[in-house]
């Protein structure tokens, strides 16, 4: 009996993991330059109390404005610590003999989009998480989850936080158990607000669907305001090197800089809801 070996073809097409883009940008800020510098300071300034005017003169203090304050001046310190970086090889018959699907220029976009930014945003978050002004825990249901983000609007505006700008961070599971609740959520959203993540509206905030694995573990919901969170990336260098010493193929570089900060008088504009058992 004939043995037929039949043909093996392999296609240019990589069968790519699926990614999500970064939602870091609605909810931060790139307000401060760390030009030229690691560590930037700021203040935060204190103020005076308001007195009854002493229109007689016969008070207890000299001044008729009441006693006068000294106000405070602290400073708030925001080292860059998040300095990353990766590195690989791919050789010129490699790259050859894959029917070019594996490219340096490929290959850097994969690493870029799969690895480096995963990593910065959850990163941010847990930082936000960390650094949030006001932690509740408790399970979320679909008949509960509505209420909590209404109580986390009222403390946001109880701490005088900005009304507009304000967006909710929340896992796929807490989405699903607020579109189960019931309540009718705005969904007539810009299609550039749409590419960037926002699936709705809810009392005047964005909805942001994130994956759960970037989130904070118990994570059900953050509502928070982009003034509180600084989150610079002061470098980005990406290199493709052709035929450097030992190699015959390209050397990808990559190096990142990036931090997040919440600013000590703006914590209240971050509100966490977590699943998590308090303690």
């Amino acid at each position: 009996m004939a043995t037929i070996e039949l043909a093996t073809k392999y296609l240019g097409y990589v069968d790519e993991i699926f990614t999500a883009e970064s939602k870091k940008s609605l909810v931060t800020n790139e307000d401060f330059s760390w030009d030229g510098a690691q560590t930037v300071k700021i203040y935060s300034i204190g103020t005076a109390p308001m007195n009854d005017y002493d229109r007689s003169g016969n008070g207890e203090t000299w001044s008729r404005y009441g006693e006068v304050e000294i106000l405070s001046a602290t400073t708030q310190p925001m080292t860059l610590k998040k300095d990353r970086s990766f590195t690989f090889v791919i050789d010129k018959m490699d790259e050859d003999e894959t029917v070019q699907a594996l490219t340096a220029t490929s290959a850097l976009a994969r690493q870029m989009r799969q690895v480096c930014i995963p990593e910065v945003d959850q990163y941010t978050y847990g930082v936000m998480a960390d650094g949030a002004g006001n932690t509740k825990f408790g399970e979320l249901t679909n008949t509960s989850i509505y209420d909590e983000i209404l109580e986390a609007s009222e403390v946001l505006d109880d701490a005088l936080v900005p009304e507009t700008q304000r967006s909710i961070l929340m896992p796929p599971k807490s989405y699903t158990k607020l579109k189960k609740s019931g309540v009718i959520l705005q969904t007539d959203i810009a299609q550039e607000m749409l590419l960037r993540g926002v699936v709705a509206m809810i009392d005047g905030a964005l909805i942001i669907r994130v994956p759960k694995i970037r989130l904070p573990e118990g994570c059900g919901f953050m509502m928070c305001h982009p003034s509180a969170t600084v989150a610079p990336t002061k470098l980005i260098s990406l290199k493709i090197h052709g035929d450097p010493p030992g190699v015959n193929g390209s050397l990808v570089e990559g190096r990142l800089v990036y931090d997040a900060f919440i600013q000590n008088n703006k914590k209240t504009g971050v509100y966490l809801h977590s699943e998590l058992q308090e303690g």
